[in-house]
């Protein structure tokens, strides 16, 4: 009898050990996953890339803002952007080591303008590198071909839109390459540009308003004037009553 009630109390000693045993363990086991989770949290906020992120560099902000046309984008691609991946602007940006050029797939008089020209005047809003050199000198070099004349001037309805979306926006570089962009544009259609030169006028006599445009935009006045001809000192100061002639 004695040696039965022992047996089962050494039983119950082993039950109450082992579910001691058990408890602890897990307890061991949540502690270590615990300290692991810690561990992998703490790195990923300690690593030098997540630090830039939390503290970035004074250097960061001198950075062009430079994107891959060909990688995958947080955001969706603006027109430009996705035409020029997919090869519809016929010519690449080459690196130099004192300036950038243009690479034209076929020389660019053999180009068809429509709708290259306009692609390339929309390009002008960009903002990020390669877009805004591929667009602006794209946009000049094409204007300099030999029968720019007739091929630019049937665009001009759907053209001059496209020129006062960027001379009407808020970033001041894409006011300076649509300004750049219009006065190359007179150059080569002249008179012909004078029926169109009322809705661009608007958003220049704004910008008059600020000092720092005041001579670039006289400047491009002028030569909007003499390359327009005697008409266009009349449309010019419907709208800007305050130019003053080159020929006064």
């Amino acid at each position: 009898m004695q040696k039965s009630e022992c047996h089962r109390s050494v039983q119950l000693r082993n039950r109450v050990t082992d579910n001691c045993d058990q408890r602890t363990s897990s307890s061991a086991q949540i502690k270590h996953r615990t300290a692991v989770q810690q561990r992998k949290s703490s790195s990923s906020t300690s690593s030098p890339e997540s630090a830039r992120k939390l503290h970035p560099r004074p250097s960061d902000k001198l950075n062009p803002k430079t994107i891959n046309p060909f990688g995958e984008q947080s955001r969706a691609p603006s027109a430009f952007a996705a035409i020029y991946s997919k090869g519809g602007v016929p010519c690449r940006l080459v690196h130099g080591s004192v300036k950038h050029r243009l690479q034209w797939e076929c020389p660019p008089e053999k180009l068809p303008f429509d709708p290259l020209l306009i692609t390339l005047a929309e390009g002008l809003r960009e903002t990020k590198h390669p877009y805004t050199f591929v667009s602006k000198e794209g946009f000049r070099e094409l204007l300099l071909v030999t029968g720019a004349l007739e091929k630019a001037v049937p665009l001009l309805p759907r053209l001059i839109p496209v020129l006062k979306a960027a001379l009407v926006h808020f970033d001041d570089e894409v006011f300076e390459r649509g300004l750049n962009a219009l006065v190359q544009l007179s150059v080569v259609v002249g008179p012909s540009l004078n029926d169109h030169l009322k809705h661009l006028l608007t958003s220049l006599s704004r910008r008059l308003r600020d000092k720092k445009f005041k001579e670039p935009i006289t400047t491009a006045l002028q030569k909007l004037e003499q390359n327009g001809g005697s008409g266009s000192l009349t449309i010019i100061k419907s709208k800007i009553p305050t130019y003053c002639s080159i020929y006064c």
